[in-house]
C-alpha cells in the first residue's frame, strides 16, 4: 500500500509553509472568526443532521498491472462485487443525500457502469481531466465547492470495509474525524500519533518513522469526516494555500499534517477497536482482501500454509507450534544479531550438521539439516522405491510425495483412533511394503506409541529389511518423550530414519529448521547430495548454534506447556457440544457433536471471534475439529469463544 509522501521540511520552511496558508486563508475568508463560538465548542453533543459522502475515483491503479489496464481501480472485485458497488451499496443505506465521485482516468466506463446498479442515492460526478499530472489533493479541491456546503464523509475508492467502520464515523457527535487502527506489520501510508483525547499530535513523515515507536502509531484509514464549517473555515482555504504553494501533485492528507499544527485544530482521530477494513494498492493487497472480505473467508485461509501474522488480530489454532519457547532472552540473543545475520552468507551443510549433531547428541555423519521438516521429507522420498506404509488420518506431507500406487494405508477402527505396535505389524506383514511411516504422537489424533514398542517396529523393520521412518516432530509435548535420536539406536537399526521439525517443539516455524538422522551411509550420502548446501539462512544457523545454552527454559517451557494443556482439555470436556480425544500432542482432536458440524462451528468462530480452527472432517471421515494448545491466555478466549455458539 502506498505511504502518503508526507513532506520533510525544514523548520524554516515549516514556518513559511504555515505563514503563507494561514495569510491566504484568511484572504480567502477574511470573516472566518479567529476563536470557535461556544456552540462550536460544544460539539461533543451535536449529532451531525445532513450527510454527503465524497469518493476519490480519478487515479489509474498502475500498481494491480494487468487488472486495471481496461478499468480503473474502483472496478477491481473482490468477492465478484467491484469496490466501488460495494461502498456505494454501503453508503446507500445510510441515507446520506448524495455521493460525489471524482472520476479520472477510464470515467466514462465508470459511469456506464453505475449507471447498472441500482444505488438510490443521488450520484454526481466530478472530472479530474489531468489525473495523469496531478495527485488526489487535486482531485479533491475539484470537489471543494461540495465540501464547503455540506458536512460529508471522505473515501479513497481504493479501499473495502465492512459496515460497521461506515457506522462508527456516522454514528460519533463529534464532527471533524479521521478514523485511525492501531499500526500493525501489514500497514503502510499515513501515520500519526494521538494523545489521550484523541487529538492527533503530528503526521508521521516516512524520513521520521521509527520502528521503535510503532506502539504509539496509528495509521490513517482514509476515512475522514468533514463538518461543513471545518471545510469551509480550515480544510478547503488551507488546500487552496497549499495548492498554490506546492503544486497539485501532492497528497490531501498534507493539508490534514499542516491544520494539525494548529493550536485550534478540531480535527480529532476515531480509533477502530477491531472492525476491518483493508486498502488495495496491489495484487497481494488483492489476495488479502479476498481472503478476508468473501463469503468463501475460512477456505481461502485454510488453502494458505501460513503467513497469518498478515492477520495480526486473527488466533490461530491451525498451525502447531510451542507457545511457550522461544524465551524472551533467545528472542532477543536473535534480534542483537540480526543486522550481522542478514548480511552474511550462512555456512552450509557441514557446519550445519556439526551443530545439529551438538544439539542432539547424535554423530555428525549421521545427521543433515534440512529447510524444515517438509524439505528433508520431499529428498528422503525422492531416494525411496517401492509401496510405503502410512497410518490415515495423518500428516499428509509423506502421502503427499508419494504415487498413489505407492500408498498402502493403514486406518484404524478403533474408538478415537487408537492403534499400537502390534496393530500395525499385522496389517502390514502381508503387504509388501518397502518403508514404513510412524508419526509418533501421530497428527491429527494425537495417538502415542511407546518407546519400547516403537522399539519393537524398528527391530521387525529390520529383520523385514524396511525401511522404518520415525518423525518425532511433536514428541517433546508428550508427557514422557524418549527420543531415538540416539548413537546407539541408529547404529543397532541401520534402516531407522529419524525426523524432527525444529520449527513446531521450539516454536520458531518462521525460521524453517528440521533435522533428519539415520546410521544408513549410503542414504545420508544421497540426502546430502539432494540438499542445496545453503539451504537454511543464517538465522536458523544462529539459532542452531545458541540452542544449547537454553536447554533449562525449554525443558521449563515443556513443564508449563503440560500444565495448561491439562487445563485446556478440562475446559473443553466443559463444552457440550466437543468429546475431546486424549492427546500426547499440543494439539487436541475433538468430535464435534450435534446440533453443530465441524464446518459451521469453523466458519462461526472464523466470522464471530476472529479465530481460526481446522475442520477435520475430510480427513477423519468423521465430524472432527483439530485444536491447537496456545498459552493460557489464548485458550481462555477460546473457550469463551466455544461458549457463545
Amino acid at each position: 500500500m502506498r505511504y502518503t509522501g508526507l513532506l520533510c521540511m525544514s523548520s524554516t520552511s515549516n514556518r513559511r509553509l504555515r505563514s503563507a496558508i494561514q495569510s491566504h486563508a484568511n484572504d480567502t475568508n477574511p470573516h472566518r472568526p479567529r476563536r470557535r463560538t461556544k456552540q462550536e465548542n460544544n460539539i461533543q453533543r451535536r449529532y451531525l443532521t445532513t450527510m454527503q459522502a465524497v469518493i476519490l475515483a480519478a487515479g489509474m491503479g498502475k500498481r494491480l498491472g494487468e487488472l486495471t489496464k481496461g478499468n480503473t481501480k474502483c472496478m477491481i472485485e473482490v468477492g465478484n462485487e467491484t469496490l466501488i458497488s460495494r461502498l456505494l451499496h454501503q453508503l446507500d443505506k445510510q441515507h446520506i443525500s448524495r455521493i460525489v465521485l471524482v472520476v479520472g482516468y477510464k470515467a466514462q466506463e465508470l459511469k456506464d457502469y453505475l449507471a447498472t446498479l441500482s444505488i438510490a442515492t443521488p450520484i454526481e460526478f466530478v472530472e479530474n481531466t489531468v489525473y495523469d499530472q496531478t495527485n488526489n489533493i487535486y482531485s479533491l479541491y475539484l470537489a471543494k465547492d461540495y465540501l464547503t456546503k455540506e458536512d460529508a464523509l471522505l473515501f479513497e475508492s481504493d479501499l473495502i470495509m465492512e459496515d460497521a467502520v461506515i457506522e462508527k464515523l456516522l454514528q460519533h457527535p463529534y464532527p471533524d474525524l479521521a478514523l485511525v487502527d492501531k499500526y500493525e506489520s501489514w500497514m503502510d501510508g499515513t501515520v500519526v500519533t494521538i494523545d489521550e483525547e484523541n487529538r492527533i499530535q503530528r503526521f508521521i513523515p516516512n524520513s521520521q518513522f521509527k520502528y521503535e515507536e510503532i506502539p504509539s502509531y496509528y495509521k490513517t484509514v482514509n476515512v475522514y469526516k468533514f463538518s461543513q464549517q471545518f471545510s469551509a473555515n480550515m480544510y478547503v482555504p488551507f488546500m487552496e494555500a497549499y495548492c498554490t504553494a506546492l503544486g497539485k501533485n501532492e497528497y490531501y492528507e498534507q493539508v490534514l499534517r499542516v491544520i494539525t499544527m494548529l493550536d485550534n485544530s478540531s480535527m480529532r482521530a476515531l480509533p477502530l477497536t477491531g472492525e476491518l477494513w483493508y486498502e488495495i494498492d496491489d495484487i497481494q493487497d488483492l489476495d488479502i482482501a479476498e481472503s478476508i472480505f468473501t463469503e468463501h473467508q475460512y477456505d481461502l485461509l485454510c488453502s494458505r500454509y501460513g503467513g497469518y501474522w498478515r492477520y495480526p488480530h486473527m488466533l490461530d489454532y491451525c498451525y502447531l507450534v510451542n507457545p511457550y519457547f522461544p524465551n524472551q532472552r533467545l528472542r532477543d540473543e536473535l534480534s542483537a544479531s540480526f543486522n550481522r545475520l542478514l548480511t552474511e552468507y550462512p555456512s552450509g551443510q557441514r557446519v550445519n550438521s556439526l551443530l545439529a549433531a551438538k544439539d542432539f547428541g547424535v554423530k555428525q555423519d549421521y545427521m543433515v539439516v534440512g529447510n524444515g521438516a517438509a524439505e528433508l521429507i520431499k529428498v528422503l522420498f525422492e531416494q525411496v522405491l517401492g509401496k510405503v506404509g502410512v497410518i490415515r488420518p495423518t500428516f499428509e506431507e509423506y502421502p503427499n510425495r508419494l504415487m498413489p500406487e505407492q500408498i498402502v494405508a493403514y486406518s484404524t477402527q478403533a474408538p478415537d483412533f487408537k492403534y499400537n505396535a502390534d496393530d500395525l505389524i499385522q496389517y502390514f506383514a502381508d503387504k509388501n511394503i518397502w518403508s514404513l511411516v510412524l508419526i509418533n504422537p501421530d497428527n491429527p489424533t494425537g495417538n502415542y506409541i511407546p518407546y519400547t514398542d516403537c522399539l519393537r517396529l524398528a527391530q521387525w523393520c529390520q529383520e523385514r529389511n524396511i525401511i522404518f521412518i520415525l518423525d518425532e516432530s511433536i514428541i517433546d509435548f508428550s508427557t514422557v518423550h524418549p527420543t531415538f535420536f540416539s548413537n546407539d539406536i541408529l547404529e543397532q537399526y541401520s534402516n531407522l530414519v529419524v525426523i524432527k521439525s525444529i520449527s513446531k517443539s521450539y516454536g520458531v516455524p518462521g525460521l524453517r529448521l528440521g533435522i533428519l538422522a539415520t546410521s544408513n551411509a549410503m542414504l545420508m550420502t544421497n540426502l546430502r547430495r539432494a540438499v542445496s548446501i545453503w539451504n537454511i539462512n543464517s538465522f536458523a544457523e544462529f539459532f542452531l548454534q545458541i540452542l544449547g545454552k537454553y536447554e533449562r527454559p525449554y525443558q521449563q517451557a515443556m513443564t508449563d506447556f503440560h500444565a495448561e494443556r491439562e487445563r485446556f482439555v478440562k475446559e473443553l470436556q466443559a463444552i457440550e457440544y466437543l468429546r475431546v480425544i486424549p492427546s500426547e500432542a499440543n494439539y487436541l482432536l475433538c468430535e464435534v457433536l450435534p446440533p453443530h458440524t465441524p464446518r459451521e462451528l469453523a466458519i462461526q468462530l472464523l466470522k464471530q471471534h476472529n479465530i481460526l480452527i481446522k475442520d477435520c472432517t475430510s480427513k477423519c471421515h468423521a465430524p472432527y475439529i483439530r485444536i491447537a494448545v496456545r498459552d493460557t491466555n489464548d485458550n481462555n478466549q477460546l473457550i469463551a469463544a466455544l461458549r457463545t455458539l
